[in-house]
């Protein structure tokens, strides 16, 4: 009878997940998170989402994409595959100038202050591309690495932007929420799939 009622509650919770997950598009605190990003004739799956907050304030609402679902946050910064993550602005305080300082700063903290002059040139080019226009509340960005091109592609509403170059500035890129020092913990789990 134990048994009977574990293997119910075991189909149930699976259900409920594949249920969950063959939706087209999620909805957090108003913003829509795509199921799927089509990208260079792949469709990039969804492998979590939260929000990052600072100072009691939710800024963005972001997701991570990859070719294959994973939990392992130095798998996926160590694979050379397509993957991207997505941003989209929560906030009015946030500006241009301040997401780009805030992805600055998460570098410093993801890969040290001793490692950022390698990468002077792609941060210059980051920065050069976030501050292009204003950013405002809405704005969405798809950050997308390319593995044919060894690069970030930077979207901006669905326009692209430009390019960053370098498999390297993707690893630091990406440590900015998955390294072993994250800019947000809970952001962390959240965008591998992880529930406490």
């Amino acid at each position: 009878m134990r048994k009977s009622i574990t293997l119910t509650v075991v189909l149930f919770l699976t259900l409920s997940f594949s249920n969950v997950f063959s939706q087209e598009k999620f909805s957090l605190n108003g913003v829509t998170v795509p199921r799927t990003i089509d990208f260079e004739n792949q469709k990039l799956q969804l492998n979590g989402f939260g929000t990052r907050t600072k100072f009691w304030t939710e800024v963005y609402v972001q997701a991570l994409y990859l070719t294959v679902l994973s939990e392992d946050a130095k798998d996926i910064l160590d694979s050379d595959t397509n993957m991207g993550i997505r941003l989209q602005i929560t906030s009015s305080l946030v500006s241009s100038q301040k997401l780009s300082k805030s992805l600055h700063k998460g570098i410093v903290k993801s890969i040290g202050e001793e490692n950022l002059p390698k990468f002077k040139t792609q941060l210059d080019l980051l920065e050069k591309l976030l501050n292009r226009e204003a950013t405002v509340e809405n704005d969405a960005f798809n950050l997308i690495y390319s593995s044919t091109e060894k690069s970030i592609l930077v979207y901006k509403n669905n326009q692209l932007e430009g390019k960053i170059p370098g498999f390297d500035f993707k690893k630091a890129f990406f440590g900015i929420w998955l390294s072993n020092n994250p800019v947000d913990a809970e952001l962390k789990d959240a965008l591998l799939g992880k529930v406490k």
